[in-house]
């Protein structure tokens, strides 16, 4: 499992693409924050991403060679980090620089040892992840899954996944 200082309050949603993790995460995330709990994300993309912009101060700083490059205004703050190697940072690296909170939701990091889980849509015509990957707790999904011998959560029904999430987390 993943060392890091907050244990049993990561939990990371994994699925094949299209599945609708970042819906339901967007759909569960103001059920948790609505309980009283500060509530931190983390995404994993398997693509280049750059949020800044060619030609900006910033942008500029991160290409001359800056390792670290902080882009601040009056609503919120950005940390770049170039790692500059083909290893891509494991998640405990990424946790051990966001700031304390109660639960950190990871989207993706299907290989990360943590506890997970998974949205699976049968429509969709992948396999599930639950046979293969450890860690997985749980299925949200669609449809039923008679075979599936994990707790299964309706995938229309945030309020029960974040009911669960706190469950099974020991959250308040």
């Amino acid at each position: 499992m993943v060392t890091d200082p907050r244990p049993g309050q990561i939990l990371a949603l994994v699925g094949w693409s299209g599945s609708g993790k970042t819906t339901l995460l967007e759909r569960v995330i103001p059920l948790l924050t609505a309980r009283g709990l500060i509530v931190s994300t983390l995404k994993h993309a398997h693509h280049a991403v750059d949020p800044d912009q060619p030609g900006k101060d910033s942008y500029r700083h991160r290409i001359a060679g800056a390792t670290e490059t902080m882009l601040a205004t009056r609503e919120r703050f950005v940390l770049f980090r170039e790692h500059r190697s083909a290893d891509e940072p494991d998640l405990a690296l990424l946790l051990s620089r966001m700031a304390p909170a109660d639960l950190y939701l990871a989207e993706g990091f299907k290989s990360a040892p943590v506890a997970k889980l998974e949205i699976h849509r049968p429509s969709l015509g992948k396999p599930p992840l639950w046979p293969d990957w450890p860690g997985i707790i749980a299925v949200v999904t669609d449809a039923a899954l008679p075979a599936c011998p994990l707790p299964t959560l309706d995938l229309a029904d945030p309020g029960a996944v974040a009911g669960f999430i706190a469950t099974r987390l020991g959250l308040r």
